[in-house]
């Protein structure tokens, strides 16, 4: 879908240049995305309608977190953001994509690059705004303890959500009341921690010289094996990235067993954007830990 006219101007006079050419991409659920060819090069836009423009700030505050964090990963610069009467734009670098077969470091780098973006952290649990994970609202108010922050910021809202919906029942949500007073020992501590916060294979690209790009981010400053699960969420990553993650910055005994703990939250994101589908999953993991 074409970029609409108001957006296609204000591109052109916020980055004084002239837009030659626009190519739909794939691979977004939420947004229409476009690479526009300019006068000043090329530009990666997404673009909804105005009521997405929160959606898109926390984007773009997100990517210039992790931007700062001086890493050696890699994420689009925020060129600007545009809104018009209907519609709204957040204007991106444009990563040519590469194959991560050109690089042998691709994997040890976004293991080490991971494990030193984590090193930042906060006095807190959480972040200093709210920001979105996929189209959904989320909650980042402070927590002195991590056990608290994922009951009340994470669990809690994604299953009041849910069960509006009817895709939760009185024995899930017993099951996880259960659960979430079991938390403190279930999980070890660990200060807060610097996350990407939706972590999987579609928000990683290589870039053209082999690098890996990150995508997409829903920031906060959380437990650091909420990242690693969310990478095991959809097949996992290459083995080389957890055992460079590893030697950079060892796990604590027994993560492995914690991925599906940490992976209720994105489950129920996914079941109350898509629906049903994930419901098993949730129940196979509450009747693990209950």
């Amino acid at each position: 879908m074409k970029l609409p006219g108001e957006l296609q101007r204000a591109i052109e006079a916020r980055l004084s240049c002239q837009i030659l050419s626009q190519k739909p991409l794939r691979g977004g659920s939420i947004h229409q995305a476009l690479q526009l060819q300019t006068t000043e090069g090329p530009l990666f836009v997404k673009w909804n309608q105005r009521s997405q423009s929160a959606n898109f700030s926390a984007e773009a505050q997100g990517l210039e977190r992790l931007r700062a964090a001086h890493t050696a990963l890699r994420f689009p610069q925020v060129l600007a953001q545009v809104e018009g009467s209907y519609a709204a734009a957040l204007v991106l670098e444009y990563v040519a994509p590469g194959s991560s077969a050109e690089a042998n470091s691709f994997w040890p780098t976004l293991g080490q690059g991971l494990a030193d973006l984590h090193r930042h952290s906060a006095e807190h649990f959480g972040l200093d705004h709210p920001n979105y994970i996929g189209s959904l609202p989320q909650s980042n108010r402070p927590h002195a303890r991590w056990s608290d922050f994922f009951v009340a910021e994470r669990l809690e809202p994604m299953q009041a959500l849910a069960r509006n919906k009817g895709l939760l029942n009185s024995d899930d949500i017993r099951r996880f009341a259960q659960l979430q007073h079991a938390l403190d020992q279930l999980i070890p501590a660990e200060a807060p921690a610097l996350l990407h916060g939706d972590l999987w294979s579609g928000n990683l690209m290589t870039g053209p010289q082999g690098q890996p790009w990150l995508i997409d981010p829903a920031i906060y400053y959380g437990h650091r094996e909420a990242d690693l699960a969310f990478t095991r969420l959809f097949g996992g990553f290459a083995e080389q990235f957890y055992r460079a993650y590893q030697q950079a910055w060892p796990l604590q005994d027994g993560w492995q067993q914690r991925v599906r703990l940490f992976n209720l939250y994105p489950l129920l994101v996914h079941l109350n954007l898509f629906g049903a589908s994930y419901h098993s999953q949730i129940q196979d993991t509450l009747r693990r830990f209950t």
